[in-house]
């Protein structure tokens, strides 16, 4: 199967924990975020992980038939404060110098969100040269580094995002696609000239795509859900990943573990449709 989920959809735990539940949900594969979905130490601060921590956690996840097939960074890339700035540009690299390790050829990357009244020039500024450094080491370990827009971030659209993919300009720069964090407010009614147009500019760029889904709640709020649950239209989306990217693999989201096993039942065979 080519769908897998969010580790940390299953909670924290030690990471002999974390493979164990995740195999006995049966997923396939993951996207790991370290310092969200284990707590046997600090993977907040750079310099915790080290080959032998590695290899023993690959290990306990392929004991369990789990395949880490993304490493996920959710580090703020052009922060303010220098400091802080700093400090996740390094977790950043070490993770880039361990994912093979894991098994994962990609760090999977939302930016970070602007501050209200911040100065757009110079966040995009601040951001360009922050993954210019991080490309760099990703080109030296053959680890791709894989954006993501999301509305409300500074990539907040696949214009923007692909506007930064001409700007990097590297073959090392991917994009990870999910469709339920380009709708809004303002343009869900027209959700499927969102989808085309993300797939039209960043289609041939997608290294693997994540799945929520988006809903209306009572106050008419568009709200986010498990997939199947919305608008979302999974018809078009999975036509277009399978024109493009077919076997792609896809992150599950907005999903609870008892949950997961109709998620999954429910994606593949809207790609079994156009598989044929």
């Amino acid at each position: 199967m080519t769908v897998g989920a969010l580790a940390h959809l299953f909670g924290t735990y030690t990471y002999k924990e974390m493979a164990q539940t995740l195999g006995e949900y049966r997923i396939n594969h993951v996207q790991l975020a370290i310092w969200k979905a284990f707590n046997d130490y600090d993977f907040t601060k750079p310099g915790v992980l080290n080959p032998g921590l590695v290899r023993n956690i690959k290990k306990e996840f392929d004991k369990n038939e789990v395949d880490i097939s993304i490493i996920a960074s959710y580090l703020h890339l052009f922060d303010e404060n220098e400091v802080a700035h700093q400090t996740f540009i390094q977790r950043y690299k070490e993770l880039i110098r361990y994912a093979s390790m894991f098994g994962a050829p990609m760090i999977a990357t939302e930016v970070g969100r602007p501050q209200p009244n911040g100065d757009y020039e110079k966040d995009w500024d601040k951001l360009y040269h922050s993954l210019v450094e991080l490309v760099r080491e990703a080109e030296q370990w053959g680890i791709i580094v894989g954006l993501e827009a999301a509305h409300g971030h500074l990539i907040g659209s696949a214009r923007t995002l692909k506007q930064m993919l001409d700007e990097l300009n590297s073959s090392q720069v991917g994009v990870v696609l999910d469709p339920g964090n380009l709708l809004t407010q303002e343009n869900y009614q027209k959700q499927d000239e969102v989808i085309e147009e993300a797939f039209e500019l960043l289609g041939k760029h997608i290294v693997a795509c994540h799945a929520k889904d988006r809903l209306l709640d009572a106050q008419g709020i568009l709200r986010e859900t498990s997939p199947g649950l919305g608008l979302l239209n999974y018809d078009l989306f999975m036509q277009r990943l399978h024109q493009y990217k077919p076997e792609c693999h896809i992150i599950i989201e907005h999903t609870e573990p008892e949950d997961m096993y109709r998620v999954i039942q429910f994606i593949e065979q809207k790609r079994a449709q156009f598989a044929k």
